[in-house]
């Protein structure tokens, strides 16, 4: 019986001791935000910035392309006054200008959606970054991207804060 009463009381002193770091936990104020990142990267300068020159990429890609369908064109305007065998021969250099196209408009796309891709993972990687050192020096807890959020109040949002860090320190730049 004795040992039953020593028993209850080790449990008991472990149990406590236990409950001391949970305690000690439930103590520190859970700080938590999120942020609109969509809106984040969509009024980060560098993204406008690397928007507008893959615009000017696509737009010179589309120059390109336009020459090359003139070309197609203009075959196909002489065609009409040739012979059987000068159509025949015409058409396998327009069948042929057709699949350089194809290929040209194919390379092109993936061309641009990869450095697209590259330069947006290399923004979020930067905003990730800003997100992880403004959370870390103003201790929170937390901070969620509003997409997984159900909801949130305006007080807890952070976005603004983090495109000022972002266009303010893109401005040393």
């Amino acid at each position: 019986m004795r040992l039953l009463g020593f028993t209850a009381v080790i449990f008991s002193i472990m149990a406590f001791a236990l409950g001391l770091p949970a305690a000690a936990d439930e103590a520190k104020a859970i700080k938590i935000g999120y942020i609109n990142l969509g809106r984040a990267l969509d009024e980060y300068e560098k993204t406008k910035k690397s928007e507008a020159t893959l615009e000017k990429k696509l737009d010179k890609k589309e120059k390109e392309r336009e020459k090359l369908v003139e070309e197609i064109k203009e075959l196909k305007d002489e065609i009409t006054l040739m012979s059987d065998k000068g159509r025949r021969e015409k058409q396998d250099i327009i069948d042929e200008k057709i699949k350089n196209l194809q290929e040209f408009d194919k390379g092109a796309r993936n061309e641009l959606q990869d450095e697209r891709d590259e330069v947006l993972r290399d923004i979020l990687g930067e905003i990730n970054n800003v997100i992880s050192e403004y959370g870390k020096k103003n201790g929170y807890t937390a901070i969620l991207n509003d997409r997984v959020l159900v909801y949130g109040d305006e007080t807890i949002d952070i976005t603004q804060e983090i495109i000022d860090i972002l266009n303010k320190d893109r401005k040393k730049d």
